[in-house]
């Protein structure tokens, strides 16, 4: 956040004395915009970015750990209402929608775009959710071994 707002006051800067060599750059009601004339928010660029790291402050954010707590405890205080689907149900949301449930459609996502923290949340959920499917059918993988094993003695 820190290296944003230096990067806005080095912005705001270059475009009091400098209007003529950065015409890409526009300040508006406090907003830069970089190839953009309508920025909407502290920085807006039109266009792409490079970065050798980015840091996203995760204050705010529900950290999925819910799922696996839900998951052995039967309820979590921090997403009281999150029920783990069956593969089943999953599958079944997947025939009727075209994609994974709590997940934005394509077409949501090119009209509406989407929030790079929110979006990695709800990954990191797939990946818990994954993680507890495979464990279960590893269990019955296991049991199925077992019955397999006891038949052939």
């Amino acid at each position: 956040m820190k290296n944003l707002i230096l990067i806005g006051i080095m912005l705001i800067t270059a475009i009091s004395f400098g209007q003529r060599r950065y015409k890409n750059i526009t300040e508006k009601d406090g907003n830069i915009g970089i190839g953009t004339k309508s920025p909407d928010a502290l920085l807006t660029v039109k266009g792409q970015i490079h970065a050798q790291e980015v840091q996203v402050d995760m204050e705010g954010a529900l950290i999925p750990d819910y799922v696996f707590t839900s998951y052995f405890e039967g309820a979590s205080e921090e997403n009281p209402l999150y029920i783990l689907l069956t593969l089943e149900e999953v599958a079944a949301f997947i025939s009727e929608n075209h994609h994974l449930p709590e997940i934005p459609s394509a077409e949501e996502i090119e009209k509406e775009g989407l929030l790079l923290k929110k979006m990695n949340m709800l990954l990191l959920q797939k990946i818990e959710e994954l993680t507890l499917y495979t464990l279960e059918q590893q269990d019955q993988i296991n049991a199925l071994k077992e019955a397999v094993n006891k038949l052939q003695k």
